[in-house]
């Protein structure tokens, strides 16, 4: 499917919330930037050695699919962002505003779980708490009016859902993380640009910083699962690096079967049994080979 034409119209919203008790109930997925898993050379995650953190440590902690592609021809940053929350890219193609780009939809994920009273929130190293941050194309839940209310800058939901990075330690130590968590590094951490030093390695260090804390909380060790995706490739369309932590994930695991991001919607929709499966989420695998309990 082209992606640029993936649009369907809105659906009934069929809501539902899960009548079982699934193992995993917390999810944490931290989004990283413009890299490929093989295939790319220096742009290399797998087996780069400015990246000893990931390939020394998560890597054989926990599992990840060899073949995960962003969807086909998507880029730059925010199609594959908007993808990840509604299983298609609106026919969007580039990286502008929220006021060319904003959607009137209800039909996507983080309205999904809050119909089904299920908790989220994004973390988002550009956020300063105290605005709803209109200008960053990284935060894909901005660019839906119900979360904005029609990109209004002092929207409180919107600022009482999109926080700063700066309160996930706190957060993470006295268990007040919602169960969807949406983690925005900035374009250094991201591994998006230099910022004085190989942005691989900038990466890896931060991922190595945050992650142990996310990996020691409560939230995680009782029921949690963390994706770490990248949101597209350098070159081509991938494959690109996604990695899945969880007490209930293979230990270094992976297989060859193909994804992108519309299995990762699929597999989150699932986790907290929320439906429709969206758009092209329908269509696609999801992550279950990966775990030992799904959801």
């Amino acid at each position: 499917m082209n992606p640029s034409s993936a649009v369907s119209s809105d659906e009934p919203l069929a809501i539902r919330e899960s009548t079982t008790r699934h193992h995993i109930k917390n999810v944490f997925l931290i989004m990283m930037e413009n890299h490929n898993w093989t295939g790319a050379g220096s742009y290399d995650i797998r087996g780069n050695a400015e990246a000893p953190y990931i390939n020394k440590t998560l890597v054989p902690m926990g599992a990840h699919p060899s073949r995960y592609y962003n969807p086909p021809h998507l880029h730059p940053s925010l199609p594959n962002y908007l993808w990840l929350e509604a299983g298609t890219n609106f026919g969007i193609l580039n990286d502008d505003s929220i006021a060319s780009n904003s959607q009137t939809t209800t039909l996507h994920l983080v309205t999904l779980l809050k119909n089904a009273g299920i908790s989220w929130k994004s973390y988002n190293e550009w956020a300063n708490g105290t605005i709803c941050p209109l200008g960053q194309w990284h935060t894909p839940f901005v660019f839906f009016d119900d979360v904005t209310n029609y990109l209004d800058a002092d929207s409180p939901y919107c600022i009482s859902h999109i926080r700063p990075l700066s309160e996930l330690t706190t957060d993470l130590k006295y268990d007040k993380t919602a169960h969807y968590n949406f983690i925005v590094p900035n374009l250094c951490h991201s591994m998006h640009s230099n910022c004085g030093e190989n942005p691989i390695k900038q990466g890896d260090t931060w991922l190595s910083e945050q992650v142990p804390k996310i990996l020691e909380s409560t939230a995680f060790k009782d029921g949690g699962v963390l994706f770490i995706v990248f949101d597209e490739a350098s070159v081509g369309d991938g494959p690109i690096p996604v990695l899945i932590l969880s007490p209930y994930a293979k230990r270094n695991f992976t297989n060859y079967t193909y994804y992108n991001h519309s299995s990762m919607l699929r597999t989150v929709e699932e986790i907290f049994g929320v439906a429709p499966i969206m758009r092209n989420a329908s269509t696609e695998t999801d992550l279950r080979d990966f775990f030992s309990e799904f959801p």
